[in-house]
């Protein structure tokens, strides 16, 4: 395993200096965190020419792309043009949102293998995020998800069991189906607080993800709107050295 940031870190700086910052703080391996409402990479455009933003990367940072993160469910042209900048990049990791709840769960199960169909064809795994407010904020349906999707994968973020609606139960059924890892530390009344006065135990969660086999990212990903700007870069190098000693 290895420790990535993800630009959603910085969402509300461009994508150049979020990049710059990453650097600073000493991370070698990017995850790219897009969406359609924030930051200077649009989804929709990315996907319109994927060779021009392939290029604009590399003029931007040398940091090793590891993953994409979308904020918001994909068209599947989109999907597919994403895709193919994920090829372009050397990048086998796309996260989406799932869908959300009250979504009936066969509508979610056709969507889903369509969009596992699209990546696929690019030797691209495709993910959902587990999270608060869409249909994997209960583990148990999470998992039935990739049962009934083959090829589907989860991004666990266990900051949403260990804060969300279903606090208090183990979550141990996902493991054996994570993609993807998006970390910071949480209580069950806060979903983000300073690393090292959460309740999230990452010796513990390294150790199961050994077990499963992942080797793979650990990225963190602090929310912008729940981070002091000027405190932000700390806590960003307080995980990403709690997360080094651990692995």
């Amino acid at each position: 395993m290895y420790v990535a940031a993800s630009t959603h870190c910085f969402a509300d700086k461009p994508f150049a200096e979020a990049c710059s910052q990453i650097v600073d703080l000493e991370f070698d391996k990017l995850e790219l965190w897009l969406s359609e409402t924030r930051g200077d990479l649009r989804p929709a455009d990315v996907a319109a020419e994927p060779e021009r933003f392939a290029g604009r990367y590399r003029e931007a940072t040398r940091l090793t792309p590891i993953a994409i993160c979308l904020a918001e469910s994909p068209s599947p042209d989109v999907l597919a043009g994403l895709s193919k900048w994920a090829k372009l990049l050397r990048v086998t990791q796309i996260t989406i949102p799932a869908s959300p709840l009250g979504t009936p769960f066969n509508t979610e199960i056709d969507q889903l293998r369509e969009a596992v169909g699209i990546t696929s064809g690019d030797g691209v795994r495709l993910s959902v995020k587990t999270e608060t407010g869409h249909l994997t904020e209960d583990p148990h349906t999470a998992v039935e998800l990739c049962r009934a999707v083959k090829g589907l994968g989860l991004t666990l973020d266990p900051s949403y069991y260990v804060a969300g609606p279903h606090r208090g139960q183990s979550y141990d059924l996902v493991f054996p189906h994570v993609y993807h890892v998006h970390l910071r530390d949480s209580t069950a009344e806060q979903v983000q607080v300073p690393t090292g006065l959460g309740e999230i135990d990452y010796s513990r969660l390294i150790n199961q993800l050994h077990r499963e086999g992942y080797n793979l990212a650990l990225s963190v990903d602090l929310l912008p709107g729940h981070t002091d700007p000027e405190l932000r870069p700390l806590e960003m190098r307080k995980l990403r050295m709690l997360l080094d000693t651990l692995l």
